[in-house]
């Protein structure tokens, strides 16, 4: 009659656990099933007990790593580890599970407990997050590409020259589509071409096309970059490496909308629109005439700047989940995030590649990892080596809270009101971080010139 009783309050305080719980015997067989049990696996408790929980659960898992096998082997639990399971309705559901063994008085190993978590809810907000930082293809929740998603579609409907700059593997062809997208002439073709790909004499063929006869082996007329890009966008990436006589033919396109094949004895009019591309300061080049100041000028109509990814790092764990969703979907696996561990790498990384590298080291990871979380042993070695020891994670996670700081300060011109707008935080926090780092500032900030850093 006790024994009842017990197994009844056991019952009501499982009963009364918003995690999914369940136990199991030596056997796999499933000896209690709580009710947020029922409810994350459309499963009765009737038809769970007794049946073997690889066969109720149908997890990501139950074949090549089970959680719970884990830790019936080694004697170790497993907290908050990330899977999926399909539910009674043939849907997948997203879990955080915990492990540990069950243990009678004389503390014998008699079976397995298991706790999960349903993660829906936090996916969906994950969801919503990203769709917030993310403008067509382009993710960012950082302040000056905010700037930039706002004005994109002002700049994509006129039909004005774009200028896009920034370091290599910042995404600017991306923000070339973009505008190709959301402008009027979306319907038509954007054609893309790297300036430095091609030695000149093939770059001026390859732009503008030639016709028959026009040199030895052109037998038959060949339509250029500009002719299959008609009606729509040019991107030329790359454009300070253009040679100095293709500067001058591009500068005429530019100015007269014009240009000649080779062989040519007539001028084509072009349709298009330019969107150009560059790594390098072209006003520094100009300076050092190394890039034509008149063609520099038709250029330079409108201006972006493509921040590189080291001074958006809060941008990383956005495209980090970005990147694991295409991988996902290109490969056919199911990761469903980083370590923490992976996590503080990442975000301690300087990446001199950009997203382009955040990218491939996602990637390679990919290759590696047999399990539905990445781990550091995933990650290129190289990346390891010049990471931090784990043990000194604290310092080195205030370290870069201040160097990022103090970038930011830096950015915004020392201008505080400005960099806690950027930070996401009240300016008065700020103030206390800056003291808490001991971040020397210059005596003045942006707003004016007599307005100290530290001033309240």
């Amino acid at each position: 009659m006790l024994t009842t009783q017990i197994d009844k309050f056991t019952d009501i305080i499982l009963d009364s656990i918003t995690d999914g719980v369940f136990t199991v015997d030596q056997e796999w067989r499933i000896t209690s099933f709580n009710k947020a049990a029922e409810e994350i696996t459309g499963i009765l408790r009737e038809e769970a007990i007794g049946a073997r929980c690889s066969d109720v659960f149908r997890a990501s898992l139950c074949e090549s790593g089970c959680v719970l096998r884990e830790t019936m082997r080694t004697g170790r639990p497993v907290m908050g580890r990330a899977l999926y399971i399909v539910n009674a309705d043939g849907d997948k559901v997203t879990l955080s599970v915990s492990t540990a063994l069950l243990k009678d008085k004389d503390g014998e190993v008699i079976g397995g407990v298991e706790t999960f978590r349903d993660l829906r809810a936090v996916e969906a907000l994950r969801k919503t997050l990203t769709q917030q930082y993310s403008f067509s293809d382009i993710i960012s929740k950082d302040a000056s590409m905010q700037k930039l998603f706002a004005i994109l579609p002002r700049i994509a409907q006129s039909d004005s020259t774009v200028l896009v700059q920034g370091e290599s593997g910042t995404g600017k062809e991306l923000f070339a589509r973009v505008i190709h997208q959301l402008s009027p002439r979306h319907k038509r073709k954007m054609v893309a071409v790297n300036c430095s790909a091609l030695p000149d004499t093939l770059l001026e063929s390859e732009l503008f096309g030639y016709k028959a006869g026009a040199f030895t082996d052109a037998k038959k007329d060949k339509k250029g970059r500009f002719a299959q890009a008609e009606g729509g966008t040019l991107f030329l990436d790359e454009i300070a490496d253009l040679a100095p006589a293709l500067q001058a033919k591009l500068l005429r396109v530019l100015q007269e909308r014009e240009y000649e094949p080779l062989g040519a004895t007539e001028s084509v009019k072009a349709n298009v629109r330019i969107v150009a591309a560059t790594n390098k300061d072209l006003a520094t080049l100009v300076a050092e005439k190394a890039f034509r100041q008149d063609l520099f000028y038709r250029l330079n109509v409108i201006k972006l700047f493509v921040p590189p990814l080291r001074q958006r790092k809060q941008d990383i764990p956005l495209l980090v989940r970005h990147f694991i969703s295409t991988f996902n979907h290109v490969q056919g696996k199911h990761i469903h995030d980083v370590s923490p561990h992976v996590m503080r790498i990442l975000m301690r990384h300087n990446y001199p590649g950009n997203i382009r590298e955040l990218e491939n080291i996602i990637e390679h990871a990919f290759v590696l990892c047999n399990t539905v979380i990445i781990q550091p042993e995933h990650l290129p070695s190289e990346l390891i080596e010049s990471s931090p020891t784990e043990t000194s994670n604290h310092s080195n996670l205030q370290q870069i809270e201040a160097d990022y700081i103090y970038n930011t300060l830096e950015k915004n011109n020392w201008n505080r009101a400005k960099a806690a707008a950027d930070l996401g935080i009240h300016k008065s926090t700020l103030f206390r971080k800056i003291k808490k780092f001991n971040i020397q500032l210059p005596p003045v900030d942006g707003r004016s010139s007599g307005d100290s850093v530290l001033q309240s």
